[in-house]
């Protein structure tokens, strides 16, 4: 295939996306379409596994892979199985990339609800997103329903073959002409976490049974026979076997990447949530239109706001409730990925509830984690910790405390979970990962609330516009000044 190079990009003009891909988006695009027999005749295998670190673009990828098979007229219906925080990003990553026509539903609501939207799907080629959780619950239908491609997003979520989730989603993959498995690493704690994944992906490599696998690969040791462990004398075979399917590229490898990623992981607030929102929305702007205009008043309305998308909602009092967790599941996720993945991960936030939220959150998991905030004292030994003790995880900042002097390049991957208003602090905390002794890209996610004040927010700081000028003026001109 005809390809060109031009500053470490590859153009490849087969990919159906609107943007130029990278060279390892281009050769894992390659690899996949050649296994599926789009170039050429003789299929050698039916699922592919596209091994890709966060920050990789594994999502355009399968995009481009998925364009490519409709194209060629060899599918006309995708399912997508992913966490229940990234289903819409799917949405939003189809709408912005891909180049062919498609009509695309998110299964959400009621299992009556979920059913509905999957029977209005029509056209050439119909695509529908649900997460695990929904999937396995869904079997008859979505067998029924029969996807020509199934794709398996964070597939470390099928580690466990026993589960029904897994077990319904091995169902739908068997019915499927075509898998792809998306996920930064297959072996997480252990070579056994590979069986299930394949079973889903090519049973034909290591078989339908968890118990030949095991035993082909593993001696039964420790008291009762119980503890499996790995025969290296047969490394080789799996890992051949493992690899014949599958296309790996970490961060590092990505020698074309720049060396900052943004991405934005839109999360949707819960029914409760959204409508005690939009009634402070409304209330918020009645209220300025009865007062003079000031930065100061506009900016206290909006911190009230922008609590409610990290959550919470504080009363008059002073008491805070906490009345959404939909930010909290996306970086549960988030941070299920980073550790699969054995990366460190730095997540920095704005206010108190909100960290007392993400480390509750990491103690529920048992990770062990870092913290800087108000009141911390022992601040050289949080640093110490997360960027010299290989089992210390997670850093997890305030942005006001924990925007200076330090230096956290242990990771690479900071996760906003919700933003302040200075543009100074903004630039200080990316800066954390982002330093001369980085040597890695450094991918930047935005946790922002669909349809509020979040993605306003994240536009002014990323232009370098001042917020409450910026509010004050739409305010001015007509134009709400916290919507977008």
């Amino acid at each position: 295939m005809n390809k060109e190079t031009t500053g470490g990009i590859v153009a490849e003009e087969a990919l159906p996306i609107k943007v130029t891909p990278y060279h390892h988006q281009v050769e894992a695009f390659l690899f996949a379409v050649q296994k599926f027999g789009l170039r050429d005749p003789g299929k050698t295998s039916d699922g592919v596994a596209l091994l890709m670190e966060m920050g990789t673009g594994k999502t355009i990828t399968s995009i481009a892979i998925a364009g490519a098979l409709f194209n060629a007229g060899m599918i006309e219906r995708i399912l997508i199985v992913s966490p229940l925080s990234i289903v819409t990003v799917w949405k939003e990553e189809f709408a912005k990339f891909a180049i062919y026509d498609y009509t695309l539903q998110v299964l959400k609501g009621s299992g009556v609800k979920k059913q509905q939207r999957l029977h209005r799907l029509d056209g050439e080629l119909q695509i529908a997103v649900v997460n695990y959780e929904s999937a396995w619950r869904m079997e008859k239908e979505l067998l029924a329903w029969k996807p020509d491609l199934v794709i398996a997003d964070e597939a470390h979520k099928l580690k466990d073959s026993r589960t029904k989730q897994s077990k319904g989603i091995h169902k739908i993959g068997d019915k499927a002409k075509y898998k792809l498995l998306l996920t930064g690493t297959l072996i997480t704690n252990k070579e056994l976490d590979v069986f299930s994944q394949y079973r889903f992906l090519a049973p034909n490599i290591f078989g339908y049974s968890f118990y030949h696998f095991r035993n082909t690969y593993f001696d039964m040791l420790g008291y009762g026979n119980h503890t499996p462990v790995f025969r290296k004398r047969m490394m080789g075979d799996f890992l051949e076997k493992m690899h014949s399917v599958a296309f790996r590229v970490t961060k590092e490898e990505c020698l074309d990447l720049p060396d900052v990623i943004e991405e934005v992981r839109t999360v949707e607030l819960d029914a409760k949530a959204r409508k005690i929102y939009d009634q402070i929305e409304e209330e918020s702007f009645v209220e300025l239109e009865g007062a003079e205009v000031s930065a100061l008043n506009i900016l206290t309305k909006l911190l009230r706001l922008s609590q409610i998308t990290g959550g919470h909602l504080t009363d008059d009092e002073g008491d805070t409730t906490i009345i959404s967790k939909a930010k909290l599941e996306a970086l549960s996720d988030i941070v299920d990925t980073a550790l699969e993945e054995g990366k460190k991960l730095v997540v920095m936030a704005r206010f108190i509830p909100e960290l007392n939220d993400i480390q509750n959150l990491l103690t529920k998991k048992g990770i062990r984690h870092s913290v800087i905030r108000g009141g911390v004292k022992d601040r050289d030994e949080q640093i110490r910790a997360f960027q010299e003790d290989v089992d210390c995880m997670v850093f997890v900042g305030q942005i006001a405390a924990a925007g200076l002097g330090i230096t956290l390049t242990a990771s690479s991957t900071m996760v906003f979970f919700s933003l302040d208003y200075s543009m100074a602090n903004f630039e200080q905390a990316k800066s954390r990962i982002h330093r001369i002794s980085q040597k890695k890209s450094c991918l930047y996610i935005y946790l922002i609330a669909k349809d509020t004040v979040d993605l306003k927010v994240l536009r002014a700081l990323r232009s370098k516009v001042e917020l409450a000028k910026l509010l004050v003026d739409d305010y001015r001109a007509g134009r709400h000044p916290y919507r977008n």
